[in-house]
């Protein structure tokens, strides 16, 4: 019994000890009051006006609380005398890093000689940032900016997806199926340059829910164009629209995300656009074979199933317009413009949502007053209407936007990456189209003088040259004739009824007392013919050769592999785009590309292509993924969209250069494409080299 007594009278003396320091940690909890309490409002305080010239007072919607009072949440505890959890493993509280961060950078500025008002407003304007946090808000922002960038990726690759059934169903020659794939990338580069100077003068908001409106309408009214002429105006209004969605894209995201964030989500983003191209070739490959799926209404109007899938892949771009609708406008734009209330506000609805979806519905927004830059006259935006005419104005404001660009190195790596990565996006499936070619006239059969009379051909003709034959009182009913060509050849008393032909030419042939009833045979299809007593009637209007077998499944194939094969590279791009830096993940990326172009050589096969195709992708990816980060870094707050949107339609020039330079060479030769992606891929990866690093700057 007292061996008991002794052992309870010391655990009582030990725990006695133990209670000086606990309390040890309570002055300090005191001592952060009255910082604490300097943020509160009182009742009878006014809201504060306009303090000073620089800066703008706020009060908060918040009642005062009593010092002891406490939330139905956090009743019962007392938060700063609870252990954080990550104490023992010694990881430092969160507050503490911000703490730290902060630290530095007030160091670094008292260091300098003089900080600008836009780079204090920039300190500020992370500080508040960090106190707002990473969560529910961006999330929801992330995913409907995600679908306005899958409707720029879509965009890119219908065209492509849409012209083996669209050239059918327009007849469209060779030269037409290059203007409306050009048309699209002309319309995206118009579109960058415009709505990214706009979103600047205008609002990040407000200029995407138009652009993507465009894209809307235009991918309406081109689903049902029967005409060659309107479909690719359509197409040009879509891309002008859609053309602005990526300056927009990024610069209005990277406005709500903190600096240690900004890489790794930004880099997410991208993903979106890989997912553009998986859901535009799915979709394609489920849709357009379904013939079924189209009507007719007889022979002007015609809706095939590719115009079913011209209309899904509007789709994004709806989903995100009404998802704006719901989002506010960047509020880094909004100070920037002087709109402090607004910028007060959503800044105040990104905390609330935020910690109230971590579970710390009690937190105070405790901003009171943030940096108002000084207004300074900007030659590129501000000239007076009286400074010379239109033009010099016009002028004046170019070179300064040139030279504001031309300040960033990044715009050469731009031009060489994009120029080399969308001329070898064409050169792969050309290349993979010749293949199929050379494989397809292997197989070319050849009559020479063949003599045929009282024959009824029932049959299709496919593949095949006919030299100087005859044909006497034949029948070509109900047949298809594709790639079929009649050279130095007799037609006497023959009938052709229902014929649907491509690739079909009649030339230096003679023709007698033949009727061609209800076909696609034009005059254009009889090169130097000879015609006695011939008749044409009713011909076919457009091309109306069946083309459920032309729609080969390879092209579909091609563009869901191509933008499978991203998704490492994307993801290995956004977990180490914080950590080892933008520099060395767009330098790296492109130099490996570089190495990656000599496999090109060993592409003599369909599958060969394609499998250098998904490897040049994948890799190159995370260059592409860091030029769009380190850009949105590079140009501050009231330039960023207007100078990400010049690079971005500088890009879709190289775009159109570089398809044009490298579809020139498709069946000539591999070693000028090869040699031109290696030089260009090794210069840009050198430059990018050269580049400042932003990983750890403020978003000015």
């Amino acid at each position: 019994m007292l061996v008991l007594l002794l052992v309870y009278a010391g655990h009582v003396l030990a725990k006695d000890q133990l209670k000086p320091a606990k309390d040890q940690h309570k002055p300090a909890k005191d001592q952060l009051k009255p910082a604490k309490d300097q943020f509160k409002p009182t009742k009878d305080q006014p809201k504060p006006a306009y303090q000073r010239q620089d800066s703008y007072g706020y009060q908060t919607d918040y009642p005062p609380q009593e010092e002891d009072a406490a939330s139905d949440a956090t009743e019962g505890h007392d938060e700063e005398d609870q252990m954080y959890e990550g104490e023992y493993q010694g990881i430092p509280h969160p507050d503490e890093v911000k703490a730290a961060r902060r630290a530095a950078r007030a160091k670094a500025r008292t260091v300098a000689d003089g900080v600008s008002d836009q780079e204090e407003l920039a300190e500020q304007y992370e500080d508040i940032m960090e106190d707002c946090g990473h969560g529910k808000f961006q999330w929801t922002l992330f995913v409907v900016l995600g679908l306005a960038l899958m409707a720029d990726s879509v965009e890119c690759f219908v065209v492509a997806l849409v012209l083996p059934s669209a050239e059918k169903d327009m007849c469209l020659s060779h030269a037409e199926k290059g203007m409306l794939g050009l048309i699209v990338f002309l319309g995206m580069m118009f579109g960058a340059f415009i709505w990214g100077g706009l979103a600047d003068k205008v609002g990040r908001r407000k200029c995407l829910i138009i652009v993507l409106a465009m894209n809307c309408i235009s991918a309406f009214f081109s689903s049902f164009a029967q005409g060659y002429g309107f479909f690719l105006f359509f197409r040009l209004f879509s891309g002008i629209g859609i053309g602005g969605s990526v300056p927009i894209v990024y610069s209005y995201f990277s406005e709500f995300l903190q600096m240690d964030k900004r890489g790794e989500h930004l880099s997410w983003l991208c993903m979106f656009w890989m997912m553009g191209g998986i859901y535009a070739s799915s979709i394609a490959w489920g849709i357009i074979p379904r013939y079924g799926w189209g009507f007719s209404m007889g022979t002007e109007f015609q809706f095939h199933s590719w115009r079913v899938f011209v209309l899904v892949c509007a789709l994004p771009a709806i989903a995100a317009f009404v998802g704006l609708l719901f989002m506010p406008e960047s509020p880094r734009f909004l100070l920037e413009n002087a709109k402090h209330d607004e910028a007060w506000m959503i800044l105040k609805q990104v905390h609330d949502t935020n910690w109230r979806a971590k579970g710390e519905p009690e937190r105070v927004f405790t901003v009171t007053q943030i940096k108002t830059p000084k207004t300074q006259e900007d030659e590129f935006i501000e000239i007076q209407t009286a400074t010379g005419t239109a033009f010099q104005r016009w002028v004046v404001r170019t070179l300064t936007l040139t030279k504001l660009v031309n300040h960033k190195a990044n715009s050469s790596i731009d031009c060489m990456f994009f120029n080399i990565f969308y001329g070898l996006s064409v050169w792969f499936p050309d290349m993979i189209k010749h293949l199929q070619h050379e494989e397809y006239e292997s197989k070319l059969k050849v009559f020479h003088r063949e003599k045929v009379e009282q024959f009824h051909f029932n049959f299709s003709l496919e593949n095949q040259v006919h030299k100087e034959g005859e044909y006497i009182n034949d029948k070509f009913i109900n047949i298809e004739m594709k790639s079929v060509k009649f050279e130095d050849s007799l037609f006497v008393d023959c009938f052709f009824e229902n014929i649907r032909s491509t690739e079909t030419i009649f030339e230096n042939c003679t023709i007698r007392s033949t009727v061609f009833y209800d076909t696609d045979l034009y005059e254009e299809k009889f090169i130097d013919c000879t015609f006695e007593n011939v008749t044409f009637l009713h011909n076919k209007k457009g091309c109306h050769l069946d083309y459920e077998e032309e729609n080969d499944v390879l092209v579909y194939l091609v563009s869901f592999l191509g933008c499978l094969a991203v998704l490492p590279g994307n993801i290995i791009s956004a977990l180490f785009m914080d950590k080892i830096g933008r520099i060395k993940i767009i330098g790296g990326s492109m130099l490996i590309s570089a190495g990656c172009t000599f496999f090109l050589f060993l592409s003599f096969s369909q599958a060969a292509i394609i499998a250098w195709q998904c490897l040049f992708c994948g890799v190159s990816v995370a260059a592409w993924n860091g030029i769009q980060v380190i850009t949105v870094e590079l140009y501050p707050a009231s330039k960023r969209a207007t100078a990400f949107g010049v690079l971005n339609a500088i890009c879709k020039l190289a775009a159109i250069l570089g398809s044009s330079i490298f579809a020139s060479f498709v069946g000539i030769t591999k070693v000028i494409p090869i040699l031109l992606s290696f030089g260009a891929l090794v210069g840009g990866g050198v430059l990018a080299l050269k580049l400042p690093e932003t990983r750890k700057k403020v978003l000015l």
